[in-house]
């Protein structure tokens, strides 16, 4: 029965593997689908933006160059009645046969034109055709059209729409016009005088034209503006009138002849502006992005079934790959079971050269595991013999015996305020020291431990030197590895101000820089040249004259134990000058859990 459990069990281990790599091929081959769909769509998205973009500009071009062509008529019809029938004649004397010709002028264009007037500079009535009743208190110099041409004699002004409102109709029926108004020279009994020619041009001649245009039913139109952003003609000027929607013309008038990216009203769409000739008017095209997707309903089914036949194809495609696959990926597995349980055989190197390749790397592995079990253990012996060494730097008998010597002396000098004052200070200092077996202590509490070490040594070298503190209050609730300032400052005393009159300054500064934390000392005392002072932390072997025989280089391998390497010490140094050695360690908060990592190694 066991027998033909294990058989069922490595029955089912293959299936297993397969169905894994089968569904992971799956997935990639799917995603990859996705991608080509995506990256499909798009293109032909693009494709089509580009195309729906082109056809609009040539559809705009094409009727840009009929609008022209139509105001171009309007402007030959202006100076037809100027040239050749008000400026080779007189009012006073041809009035008669002014109008008569004005009139076959009409009459030959009258599809085209509601009106050709003339007035004087005084705004007073010449011709006009068709023959009408001009209105009641009518004051046509105060008009646009009048204006524009009275202000700038030597250009053709082309009004916005409007309503006319010169003459009288007894039908009782309004035209919309578009005027086109000139300045001219009048003739009136000799004298030559300034006046203004007016054409009102049908304005349902250009409604027709972009009508025409704006029979899309995807969204799309064009509107007419002139060089102000007001508007000339817009599929939906009533609504805009009413105030239901807005258009952004004023911004449109302002684009040289191009296509633009803009977002109006919270709607993504692509304009297109084309300038017509002689105007300044702007032939504007609205492309909302809704309508580039307009008509991919059916190129995304196309896709989309594409894909289905595709994930057909490659479900047994990745069946097949599975199988041949899995077999050298599951013999690879027994040999590591086998090597786990405490036996050593030859993993299986075999199959497809990748599994062959993944075969070495765990042959490999393990080998190296065996090599970095033994430097660890080699690091953590060496981490404790740092700490060893520490600890007999702490508990300096030297340092012990001159310091309890100088207090019985201060008792039999009776100087028993400083005796107090050195025994306060002795004892912070071996509290700080012991810190109940921690390595790891705030910066308040190492400045603390340097502070008291400092107050001894000023005393028993009689004042001989000074010392300051500068360190910010900010950083003193960081960790740092104990008594790493302690030695330095032991070797600026003992190499540094020991032998200077009164004059040795020792300054002890903390700063934040980054995510870093600078502590210095820095003496003023004999220095060293830049050859000594880079063998201090390089060579080890160094004879100690004085001090507790630690020396700095086992500082500076403390701190990398603790931070890594690129943290420790620096030492700037110049003969005569003095010495600087700078600590740099990483700002860890000073919490109970980090202090735990950090003493675990972490």
């Amino acid at each position: 029965m066991r027998n033909k459990s294990l058989k069922y069990l490595k029955k089912l281990e293959p299936r297993g593997i397969q169905s894994t790599i089968m569904v992971t091929f799956s997935v990639i081959s799917i995603s990859i689908m996705l991608i080509i769909g995506i990256v499909l769509y798009v293109r032909f998205s693009n494709s089509s933006r580009q195309e729906t973009i082109q056809s609009t500009r040539r559809l705009m071009e094409q009727t840009s160059e009929t609008l022209e062509d139509y105001l171009v008529s309007m402007r030959r019809i202006s100076d037809t009645a100027y040239y050749y029938l008000i400026k080779e004649n007189d009012f006073s004397s041809q009035a008669e046969d002014i109008q008569s010709r004005l009139n076959l002028l009409y009459e030959a264009n009258n599809d085209n034109l509601q009106s050709i007037v003339v007035y004087n500079g005084y705004g007073s009535l010449l011709a006009a055709e068709p023959v009408a009743t001009q209105k009641e208190n009518l004051n046509v110099t105060e008009q646009d059209w009048y204006v524009q041409a009275m202000d700038e004699v030597e250009n053709m002004h082309f009004s916005t729409p409007h309503i006319q409102n010169l003459f009288d109709d007894n039908t009782y029926r309004y035209y919309w016009v578009i005027s086109l108004s000139r300045a001219i020279e009048i003739t009136n009994g000799g004298t030559s005088e300034l006046g203004v020619l007016l054409v009102d041009m049908d304005y349902s001649v250009i409604s027709r034209m972009l009508d025409q245009i704006n029979a899309t039913d995807n969204g799309q139109y064009y509107y007419l503006c002139d060089s102000s952003g007001e508007i000339i003609y817009h599929p939906r000027r009533i609504q805009i009138s009413d105030g239901i929607i807005g258009e952004n013309s004023q911004t449109a008038a302002g684009y040289k002849d191009g296509v633009y990216d803009e977002t109006f009203e919270g709607e993504r769409r692509n304009v297109v502006v084309n300038t017509i000739s002689y105007t300044g008017w702007k032939l504007v095209g609205v492309i909302p992005h809704s309508a580039f997707t307009y008509g991919m309903i059916n190129m995304r089914y196309f896709i989309v079934l594409l894909m289905l036949l595709m994930a057909m194809m490659l479900v047994v495609v990745n069946r097949i790959v599975s199988v041949g696959i899995s077999r050298p990926v599951l013999r690879l597995n027994d040999s590591v079971k086998e090597y786990e349980a405490g036996e050593k055989p030859e993993i299986y190197i075999g199959g497809p050269q990748e599994i062959r390749h993944l075969g070495h790397s765990i042959q490999k592995s393990y080998e190296q595991i065996e090599s970095l079990m033994k430097k660890i253990v080699l690091e953590q012996n060496e981490r404790r013999k740092s700490e060893l060494d520490a600890l007999q730097s702490q508990i300096n008998p030297h340092f012990l015996y001159n310091t309890l010597e100088s207090i019985t002396w201060m008792v039999e000098g009776e100087r028993n305020d400083e005796a107090v004052f050195m025994i306060s200070q002795l004892a912070r200092l071996f509290r700080i020291s012991l810190s109940k077996g921690r390595t790891i202590i705030s910066i308040r509490d190492e400045i603390q431990h340097a502070q008291s070490y400092m107050n001894i040594q000023k005393i028993r070298y009689k004042n001989t030197f000074s010392v300051s503190f500068d360190v910010d209050p900010d950083i003193c609730s960081c960790s740092t590895v104990k008594l790493i300032l302690q030695p330095i400052l032991e070797n600026a005393i003992n190499y540094g101000v020991s032998g200077m009159d009164d004059t040795g300054e020792i300054r002890v500064e903390g700063k934040r820089e980054g995510d870093d934390i600078l502590l210095s000392v820095t003496d003023n005392g004999i220095g060293m040249s830049e050859e000594e002072a880079s063998l201090v932390l390089t060579d080890n072997s160094r004879v100690h004259k004085h001090g507790s025989g630690v020396g700095l280089v086992n500082v500076n391998r403390r701190i990398q134990i603790y931070f890594g390497n690129e943290y420790g010490l620096n030492i700037q140094s110049e003969p005569d000058e003095g010495t600087t050695v700078t600590i740099r360690i990483p700002a860890v908060p000073y919490t109970e859990k980090g202090t735990k990592l950090l003493e675990e190694g972490k």
